[in-house]
């Protein structure tokens, strides 16, 4: 390959963006649909009690693997920059420290597995009946944790080596395995709340198969098996800081969005109701703007292993400009639609007139959160995660400080206020650290 065709394949451009981002985007479509068959199946049971299970049930496994996301984000890093360094040999091992992390967290949440559903379960009390099918829930999925966390580190690779295409099988293939087996288990052979359980377990274990089937291309060079490179421990290192500091971001930021509800709920059920549905507008825009994070994470990260300062420039002004567009779409969206969705969402005519009143921090939060959301592809890549870990922390403060002070006289509206200036706070600081990411660059050339 010519040095001109080479440079033609690297080079940046809005089609090389949306071909990275558009397979994560319709991935993410296919993820509340699972949700609904989860719940409308067991509905067709004709009781609560199952479908409060099925809900408690997946809620915890969801947030206890959600713990690992560190794996997907560290993983894009490290592979991303091998990658744009041409070192094979790390693309390879790096995958096969990022399974063996997942090999490793899967047995040790099996092994944990009584005390970690005993606080679940303590934590979010339920009926006797929901709490006992709920923990036959959990005590099915559970033994698929391995499996469940590698899919993690396996879309990393993926994104990485900007095989999106195949992030977007195995999510749609996973998913469309445990829709028919829902189906299958618990309609046709009323198997109930534990069918719903297999059904996952099939799924999470297909869609692991699959996605080491789209990356098999690391296992072909030797250094996915050569233990002793494997075991480096200069690398380990690198690894648990990189992950132990996108681990704390990512808590610091579960606790902002987990305090929402819990402080929305002091101002009553129609609020409390009117805010959980406005919320759900921000997970739109979040599984909007995922796809063009994850361009940011890898090419920022090829970027960095190439040492080019002009393609970190370029990779982060080019996805930028798209993740703007989309959070533009997005709250001309909410301004125009707002009020027909919230009326889908809540047929209560009082939880409408709450969440109309609140509409327009919704039709901000795209615009004010947007730099926040595409600096966060952009450090992940550069695996400049101290200073993600840092400004998000400062961040944190800050919201809390918004809270202390506006809350006692804005109430519900300067909650929302709150979390607004946290967005803000987290794309500034982290704008103000960007010009170090650069350097960062500039010194590995």
């Amino acid at each position: 390959m010519t040095d001109s065709v080479a440079a033609a394949r690297a080079a940046v451009t809005h089609r090389r963006v949306l071909r990275i981002a558009l397979p994560i985007v319709l991935s993410n479509a296919t993820v509340p649909i699972l949700g609904a068959v989860d719940v409308g199946v067991v509905g067709q049971m004709g009781e609560a009690a199952p479908i409060g299970a099925v809900a408690l049930g997946a809620i915890v496994l969801s947030t206890v693997y959600w713990i690992f996301g560190f794996l997907r984000m560290g993983t894009v890093g490290l592979v991303g920059q091998a990658e744009g360094a041409g070192d094979t040999a790390e693309v390879s091992a790096w995958l096969t420290r990022a399974l063996l992390v997942a090999i490793a967290g899967g047995a040790l949440l099996i092994l944990l597995q009584p005390l970690i559903f005993w606080g679940a379960l303590r934590l979010a009390p339920a009926s006797e009946e929901v709490e006992s099918l709920a923990y036959t829930y959990l005590t099915i999925r559970i033994w698929t944790a391995p499996a469940a966390i590698a899919v993690y580190a396996l879309t990393g690779w993926l994104v990485a080596m900007e095989r999106t295409a195949g992030v977007f099988w195995v999510q749609l293939v996973m998913n469309g395995v445990n829709i028919l087996l829902d189906l299958l288990f618990v309609l046709v052979f009323d198997w109930g709340v534990p069918g719903v359980a297999v059904a996952t377990v099939i799924a999470e274990i297909t869609g692991a198969g699959l996605g080491l089937w789209f990356c098999r291309g690391a296992f072909t060079h030797p250094a996915w098996r050569e233990w002793p490179r494997i075991f480096e421990r200069a690398k380990l290192i690198r690894m648990a800081l990189l992950n132990t500091d996108i681990l704390l971001r990512s808590l610091m930021l579960m606790i902002i969005f987990s305090s929402f509800v819990f402080i929305g709920a002091r101002f009553g059920d129609v609020t409390l109701a009117a805010n959980e549905v406005l919320i759900q507008f921000m997970y739109i825009t979040a599984y909007a703007m995922d796809g063009f994070a994850f361009a940011a994470e890898t090419l920022i990260a090829r970027a960095i292993g190439r040492g080019d300062r002009a393609y970190v420039r370029r990779s982060a002004f080019v996805t930028s400009t798209w993740g703007l567009a989309i959070c533009v779409a997005m709250a001309a969206a909410f301004a125009l639609a707002g009020g027909w969705i919230i009326d889908v969402m809540a047929k209560d005519a009082d939880v409408q007139r709450v969440a109309r009143e609140f509409l327009p921090y919704m039709v901000a939060a795209p615009l004010l959160g947007c730099a926040a959301w595409m600096l966060d592809g952009i450090f992940i890549g550069a695996t400049r995660s101290r200073d993600m870990r840092n400004m998000m922390a400062l961040s944190f403060v800050i919201y809390w400080v918004a809270i202390l002070i506006l809350l006692p006289v804005m109430g519900n509206h300067g909650l929302w206020l709150a979390l607004l200036i946290s967005f803000v706070a987290r794309g500034v600081t982290l704008g103000l650290r960007y010009p170090a990411l650069e350097a960062q660059t500039e010194g590995r050339s």
